[in-house]
């Protein structure tokens, strides 16, 4: 069987110890090694931050210079003993009263910890790359599981006329922070695994991030047919057939891996519906080792299951054709879960007898998993309506999707100034547990010291574009005096505006150009001037996003628009560390409710950056005016063009009459006052707020730790609570359609209504039903469940008379009442989505 490779020992320094620091992605947020890389390779480390291809690429003779000095050598020491003080240090999970929990397995599809590591696109990729790396810094044993891409993402080349050119190059394993996984006998981890036809081999890798391991699985192994070695080619590329290729060797592959690691996980947490088929395996896996059937072992494993999704439209699920899960999985299911194809079939669909209706993904991981939650306020009662057709006549305040705001890992983005203050002000261990005396240590800043912070960002960003855009006009072909213009371009002491993200018709991100003139007017002010810094990707296949890009090219070509706004190219980690650094104030225009979460605005907080945004995703509970400044009337009114104009409007008035005064509007010191304080207010709420330090923190104590008891339970005995569950859910289904409601009465006296209210509960066991009075939730409350007492039996067979009273402080027609499943083990409506409700 096979194991991780152990840590590193202490040795003396020397190669390997260099080896021992680039391999751990620590390095990513914690800026302390930066030095000694710079000193190996200053132009390759100013290129790529990447301290492996650093240590892969520096000459022997540098390196054995730079080790025979001591200084140097001391500096490499001091950072293995920090690194190792790092790893064995007490951290908030083991110090907190967080109970037994061996290990969650946090399975995604992309995971955005470094530009060194380009295995990511987005906004997906960035929430669990940061996951990953607060879970490390407060001790959480989380384990992930993902695939590595021999292309990744696309690389974006932007031509002379603003066309997009998407370029795949090729991720060489040796120049990642990745290695091998070995079995005991010092072999490559290989898993065998069959595709219709064929049997591959999938190679294991491993990421050190601090204290935590991230498992990779890909297919180009020599021994694969050609065609095969291409499964995990390229992220988010292909059709149907590739897409669902990768989702079975995430899925099905990932919880193999984790077996022959003999890593056992009490969770598993599903970031998106791509690794739902991990939820078969996983019960696949329990009936190999308890001998029970699938049906029990899915009731089993699915309480210590956790699915969190992130698409606001029913459109962006996973869906695949039921001939493409035929041909793909019948095999699979017949053989590895002994049931028919159709029964596979019924868990993806919301309808298990319509054959025309696709396999959907996020059916299948709500339908095997114990909890599920959308990634902000908003988004949880969108993806509440979304799924409300799998629960049937039950509120949608009550279909079973909460939510849990996304925050981003606060060390991987703040600059080093902002670093400096923050640790002035909060201490060193700041981020690594509760955070209580954060707000308050950041609010002692003074003005002085927070507007040094940004203006020494805002230079830093100028400087990095004056660096960066002479290359790429260059590369574009552009005539000389342009190039040259081009390294005075920006003002370090203007507003500057930041303006990235995936250009998509929903994020609008051409609602600045509505009026051109007039945003050309709020740039060029000559004593209030303005800039703005663009960058984002449109999906290769996406032409109205390419030709939003377009149009911006064309704004740029405007003789006044030059100097005041650029775009830079090819949006990844690295770039989005210098934009979130240095700008003033981010803008977001995504369609409401469109934007599940967003996070790009989050990472400005840390840097003392303020937000102007529509009020969607995470701003929606963000917003406050002392905080920043929100577009919108918090409502939705779908992609209606007269709206959108009239945002636009409001977003140029709010630059005009608030933004810019608020920034230019100095004290004797020359200091913005007004706008400092917003930067107080917003680093000392925010910060600490949509961190995912928190968002850790909250995973672990509202989903971890009760699906680790909850699968516990069930697979205690070999399943037997599990099977018990089964059982409830059997007897629902056969007995259900004979229940039926007979006479309401109510009375009101006093303070209160009380209700009696008959029912014939047919075949039902009247200990697995429950008959409550429900009411609507007001004022975005929740709702009111009041349990009615089976008072008497009435002569019909199986016909009893419910009891129950509710404070008359709403009126009794409010009031109805309901028979809803009931087990003290079972999650309702998840596992029991029947409802009766009188006529």
């Amino acid at each position: 069987m096979a194991r991780p490779t152990p840590p590193s020992k202490a040795r003396s320094v020397g190669v390997e110890s260099l080896t021992e620091l680039a391999l751990d992605l620590r390095w990513s947020w914690n800026h302390s090694a930066d030095e000694i890389w710079a000193e190996l390779e200053p132009d390759l480390w100013a290129l790529t931050h990447n301290p492996w291809v650093v240590l892969q690429t520096v000459s022997r003779t540098r390196l054995q210079e730079l080790l025979g000095r001591p200084d140097y050598r001391n500096r490499v020491e001091t950072l293995l003993d920090r690194k190792r003080r790092y790893a064995d240090a007490p951290a908030w999970f083991a110090e907190s009263d967080a109970g037994r929990l061996t290990g969650i397995a946090y399975f995604s599809m992309e995971f955005g910890l470094s530009e060194a590591l380009p295995i990511y696109s987005g906004g997906l990729g960035n929430v669990a790359g940061d996951q990953l790396k607060a879970a490390s810094d407060l001790g959480v044993p989380v384990i992930g599981v993902g695939l590595l891409y021999q292309q990744g993402y696309f690389r974006q080349v932007i031509g002379p006329d603003g066309r997009q050119e998407a370029l795949y190059p090729y991720n060489d394993p040796g120049q990642l922070p990745i290695g091998p996984v070995r079995d005991e006998s010092g072999e490559w981890l290989r898993l065998e695994f069959h595709l219709p036809g064929y049997r591959i081999w999938l190679r294991a890798w491993q990421v050190q991030v601090g204290r935590l391991r991230l498992y990779l699985l890909d297919s180009n192994d020599a021994a694969n047919p050609p065609a095969l070695r291409g499964v995990t080619s390229e992220l988010y590329g292909g059709g149907p057939e590739q897409r669902l290729r990768q989702e079975m060797v995430l899925g099905i592959g990932g919880w193999r891996l984790l077996r022959a690691l003999r890593l056992v996980p009490e969770v598993c947490h599903l970031n998106e519906g791509h690794a739902a088929l991990a939820v078969l395996e996983r019960a696949r896996a329990f009936m190999e080792d308890s001998g029970q059937p699938f049906d029990v072992a899915l009731a089993v494993t699915r309480a210590g299951n956790l699915f969190t999704t992130h698409t606001p439209v029913a459109a962006g699920f996973d869906r695949f054709p039921a001939a493409l899960i035929d041909q793909y999985l019948r095999r699979y299911a017949e053989d590895g879960l002994a049931i028919a194809l159709p029964e596979l079939l019924a868990l993806g669909r919301r309808d298990p007898d319509d054959a025309s209706e696709p396999f959907n993904m996020a059916y299948l991981a709500i339908r095997g998993s114990g909890a599920v939650n959308g990634v902000s306020r908003l988004h949880g009662a969108v993806s509440r309506r979304l799924f409300q057709c799998l629960f049937p006549r039950w509120p949608a305040a009550e279909v079973p999707v909460g939510h849990v705001t996304n925050g981003v890992h606060t060390p991987s983005w703040d600059s080093a100034e902002a670093d400096a203050l923050w640790t002035q002000a909060c201490g060193v261990e700041r981020w690594r547990g509760t955070m209580d005396t954060v707000e308050r240590g950041i609010r002692c800043a003074s003005d002085a010291e927070l507007w040094a912070v940004r203006t020494s960002a805002r230079k830093a960003l100028v400087d990095y574009a004056r660096e960066r855009m002479p290359q790429q006009l260059a590369s574009m072909g552009a005539p000389p005096a342009e190039v040259a213009a081009m390294c005075e371009c920006l003002d370090p002491d203007a507003l500057t505006l930041g303006f990235a993200r995936r250009f998509a018709t929903y994020k609008r991100p051409t609602l600045l150009l509505h009026d051109p003139d007039r945003l050309l007017r709020i740039l060029a002010d000559r004593e209030r001037p303005v800039q703005l810094i663009v960058a984002g990707k449109a999906h290769p296949a996406d032409e109205a996003g390419q030709a939003m890009i377009r149009e911006w090219f064309e704004f740029i070509r405007r003789p006044g628009a030059r100097r005041r706004v650029i775009f830079i190219p090819d949006y990844d980690l690295l770039l989005a560390e210098h934009l979130v650094q240095g700008a003033d104030l981010w803008i977001n225009t995504p369609r409401r409710p469109w934007e599940a979460s967003g996070t790009s605005g989050m990472k400005v907080l840390v840097n003392g950056g303020l937000n102007l945004s529509e009020l969607d995703g995470w701003w929606a509970e963000a917003y406050a005016p002392e905080v920043g400044w929100a577009l919108g009337d918090g409502r939705e009114h779908g992609d209606d063009p007269a709206w959108d104009a009239a945002e636009a409007r409001a977003l140029y008035a709010l630059l005009e009459r608030e933004v810019v005064p608020a920034f230019y509007t100095r004290d004797a010191r020359g200091i913005p006052g007004g706008w400092v304080a917003r930067m107080r207010e917003s680093m000392a709420r925010l910060t600490p707020r949509f961190s995912a330090n928190r968002v850790v923190r909250e995973y672990t104590e509202r989903h971890y730790l009760p699906a680790a008891a909850g699968y516990r339970a069930r697979a205690a005995e070999k399943g037997a609570l599990g099977a018990g569950v089964l059982a409830w859910q059997r007897h629902l289904a056969a007995h259900w359609p004979e229940a039926r409601f007979g006479a309401v009465a109510v009375q009101t006296r006093d303070d209160h209504h009380q209700f009696a209210v008959q029912l014939s509960l047919g075949g039902l066991d009247p200990e697995a039903v429950r008959v409550e009075l429900y009411a609507d939730p007001t004022d975005g409350g929740e709702p009111a469940r009041h349990v009615m007492a089976r008072d008497r039996k009435l002569a019909a067979p199986n016909a009893y008379e419910y009891r129950g009273r509710v404070p008359a402080s709403r009126p009794a027609s409010d009031y109805t009442p309901r028979l809803v499943p009931h087990h003290p083990a079972a999650l309702v409506p998840l596992e029991a989505p029947q409802i009766l409700w009188p006529r």
